[in-house]
């Protein structure tokens, strides 16, 4: 391998010694030869025949990261599963590049680089392996989409004109079957054939050509091979006098068939990809503002965070925004899966792409571009679609090396027949035949076709699956472990009673909380709203217990019960007077006086309303045979009460934030596969320690980033709908591999042992294609269960 030089930028760097220590490492890094680290410049310079991946492994090892991002490129030319392989090889070998993935059923790469890694670099190795790429931006994604389009007329034109001309070839053929023994002249054939072949079929050659100089093959090279041999037979047999028996409609009606197979699997490809096309249309051209004085219509490029926008009756929302003037109903059907317009008054939130109702809105936008919801929606559907299930890296080891053997049978077969039988041209027609039914790009296509189809639909139920691993793995999840608060339950708590001999309590336990974004001390801060608050110093926080504080000389906490016993307060008392409020299902804090002898002060109960979707949500899981687990930080007793009501036998109560993780992790070392659904910050660590985050789309930035599933809308239902999809589309990932193989372990055979004509593999081996796409496209139908 010859010597590589990385230039990195390093993040996490504070002093001489983290510089020291990393150049310490990296220079004992398998493969470094020289290394060295600037701390001014928080840089290192590497030399030597490493790869990238293993000098940014001792980078991370070493406790500092090297800034990366994630390029998309539209990658055009490719046809098979080999050809995926080429293009990623290409890519890889870029300098910056760690890693690179490419999707043949999305005809896109996605590339993940160093910040100052040169993006021309990656369209340019893709070109050299023979491949048409550009770098998807906003405008880029239009011309893209233009290309396509252009390019299926091109396609649809090629296709219209060798079927013409093939026609007349094959006609003798037909008419045979009835009795008709009719011929074309020799010299008709060749004029007929010689524009099919090197004409309308000459994207095989070129998209071959790239493949053999990179020592590779593809679909395009078989099916050149075949058909050039058919055609070169029959053009010496014509030139020495045999033109009985020409093969010019077996070279013209392969590539025919050919041509009808791609066109058609173009067409059923881009209806894979409906569901990103339905979000971008959401987004409207333009927006309607106001601003110096008076109203404007401006691009929706021009939109500005904090600009206050006017949506009129039936209008899509440019952005997303807060409502200040009008009320109204919101469709956000295609966005959220909500199948009801919502009603929306001053200070509700609105999302960009939705549309309007009834009434005027004015609306202040709180953020545009890449970071409105819809287009993070996008971003997320986008690359879910580009990315690879960990079955795909099986069949890409298949995949690459499918296209040498083929060769290898083909070769085998025109040997065999020739010697065995000497009789040449019956042996080319076998091998013609061997090539032209091998189906590498069936293969490619079976499992990202699916994965597209599969995450589309889902998004339009409201199901935003990141990425390919967390659709695969959904499907065999055993155990669902729901956090309580504001995931079964609405997360809006009351507080329900308050017992307190002090005057001041309510005051103390508000000022406590003042400032906190905790369910329980909103609903605190609202009982207390009327009374002006003391102000507390020295303010802690003790995770999973409650919060301390000082005011006005004293100290006091306010938390549970374990934190109260462990004060010194007597476990007697609180547990009798907790009792009737615990058998309400409340959630229960009490407010003490600390120091040299603690004192109960108040008992604060709280209610929170389930969600009234829960019950049906638990019950969809059941009947999927998958066991429902209840973590929360609640007593047992309360969360006992709830999780009753829900048909939840396993609870697990009083959990600290940090232990959710650890349960979640000893339920894997259990056996289990394991999902977790939350909506908060300390719900975050459970839900990346899970096999399967799900993070409801009401909860935090947090919990949706370490999710691999988002949903929607607050509605716990999807869960089982989520797991519903991944069932079927993993189904539909098996059926096409299955089909793609014995295309392949049938076909092949036949062909070997001469009992297929080139014509019908050629068919075969266009069906196969489109009948895999067609197959994943069934899921489109797929609609989630109706409420149980």
């Amino acid at each position: 391998m010859s010597q590589q030089h990385y230039s990195l930028a390093i993040e996490g760097m504070t002093c001489a010694a983290c510089s020291g220590r990393l150049e310490r490492m990296l220079r004992a890094t398998p493969g470094v030869a020289e290394a060295s680290v600037n701390l001014a410049s928080e840089r290192a310079s590497v030399r030597g025949d490493a790869p990238l991946d293993s000098v940014l492994a001792t980078v991370r090892r070493a406790g500092f990261e090297v800034p990366l991002r994630t390029l998309k490129l539209s990658v055009q030319g490719m046809t098979c599963a080999s050809c995926v392989a080429r293009a990623e090889k290409a890519l890889r070998k870029v300098e910056g590049v760690s890693e690179a993935e490419v999707s043949l059923a999305s005809e896109s790469a996605r590339v993940q680089t160093r910040l100052d890694a040169d993006t021309d670099a990656l369209v340019a190795a893709l070109a050299r392996a023979g491949f048409d790429a550009s770098l998807l931006t906003g405008p880029a994604r239009e011309e893209v989409e233009r290309e396509q389009t252009d390019r299926q007329r091109r396609q649809t034109l090629a296709l219209v004109c060798s079927a013409l001309l093939s026609l007349p070839l094959v006609a003798p053929m037909l008419l045979d079957l009835f009795g008709i023994h009719w011929m074309l002249p020799a010299w008709l054939q060749l004029l007929l054939a010689a524009p099919v072949q090197f004409v309308f079929g000459a994207r095989f050659y070129r998209a071959a050509w790239p493949a053999l100089k990179a020592g590779s093959g593809n679909m395009d090279l078989l099916v050149a091979l075949g058909t050039s041999a058919a055609f070169g037979l029959s053009l010496w047999q014509m030139l020495s006098g045999h033109a009985g028996h020409l093969y010019f409609e077996a070279a013209a009606v392969v590539i025919t068939l050919v041509q009808l197979g791609k066109w058609l699997e173009a067409r059923a490809k881009r209806q894979t990809t409906a569901a990103i096309r339905a979000l971008q249309a959401l987004r409207p051209d333009t927006a309607r503002v106001w601003r110096e004085g008076r109203e404007q219509e401006i691009p929706i490029g021009s939109l500005r965070p904090d600009d206050e926008a006017l949506i009129r009756p039936g209008e899509r929302i440019p952005a997303d925004g807060v409502i200040l003037q009008g009320e109204s109903h919101v469709d956000e059907s295609l966005i959220t899966g909500e199948s009801l317009p919502l009603a929306r008054a001053p200070g509700a939130i609105v999302i960009g792409g939705s549309v309007n109702g009834e009434g005027l809105l004015r609306v202040r936008v709180t953020a545009v571009g890449a970071q409105t919801a819809l287009a993070r929606i996008i971003e997320l559907v986008d690359s879910a679609q580009a990315g690879k299930a960990p079955i795909q890296h099986l069949v890409d080891r298949i995949a690459a090396v499918f296209v040498p053997v083929v060769l290898l049978i083909a070769l085998g077969t025109l040997l065999g027949w020739g010697l065995a039988a000497g009789n040449w041209e019956h042996a080319l027609l076998n091998a013609v035949a061997v090539l032209v039914i091998a189906c590498p790009c069936a293969l490619g296509l079976a499992t990202p076709t699916a994965i597209m189809a599969g995450t589309g639909v889902a998004a339009r139920a409201g199901i935003l699956i990141r990425d390919a691993e967390a659709l695969e793995l959904a499907h065999k999840v055993s155990v669902v472990t729901f956090d309580k608060t504001g995931t079964l339950t609405e997360g809006k708590p009351v507080l329900s009673a308050f017992d307190s001999t002090e005057a001041d309590a309510l005051r103390i336990a508000a000022a406590l909380q003042a400032g906190s974004e905790h369910p329980l001390a909103r609903a605190l801060a609202a009982a207390a709203a009327e009374q002006p608050l003391p102000t507390a110093e020295h303010l802690k926080a003790e995770p999973g217990r409650g919060v301390r504080g000082r005011i006005e000389g004293r100290d006091y906490a306010l938390g549970s019960l374990r934190w109260m016993n462990e004060l010194g307060l007597d476990a007697a008392t609180l547990e009798a007077e907790a009792a009737p409020h615990r058998a309400l299902g409340h959630t229960l804090s009490w407010l003490a006086e600390t120091g040299a002898a603690p004192r109960r002060l108040a008992l604060l109960a709280f209610g929170d309303r389930l969600r009234p979707e829960a019950a049906a949500a638990v019950r969809g899981l059941l009947a999927q045979g998958i066991r429902p687990v209840m973590l929360t930080g609640d007593q047992l007793a309360s969360a006992t009460v709830i999780a009753a009501q829900l048909g939840i036998d396993d609870v697990r109560a009083e959990v600290l934030p940090g232990d959710k993780a650890r349960i979640v992790s000893s339920l894997r070392d259990e056996g289990a596969i394991v999902a977790m659904i939350g909506d908060g910050i300390n719900d975050a660590p459970a839900l990346a320690a899970a096999d399967v985050g799900i993070a409801l789309g009401s909860g935090t930035d947090v919990a949706m980033a370490a999710a691999g599933i988002t949903l929607m809308r607050a509605d716990p239902r999807l869960v089982s709908d989520a797991m519903d999809i991944s069932r079927r589309t993993h189904r539909k990932i098996r059926q096409n591999l299955f089909w793609a193989f014995i295309y392949n372990l049938i076909g092949i055979p036949l062909a070997a042992s001469g009992l297929l004509n080139p014509v019908f593999a050629g068919a075969a081996m266009a069906f196969s294609s489109v009948s895999v796409v067609s197959n994943a496209l069934l899921l489109s139908r797929w609609k989630p269960r109706p409420a149980r």
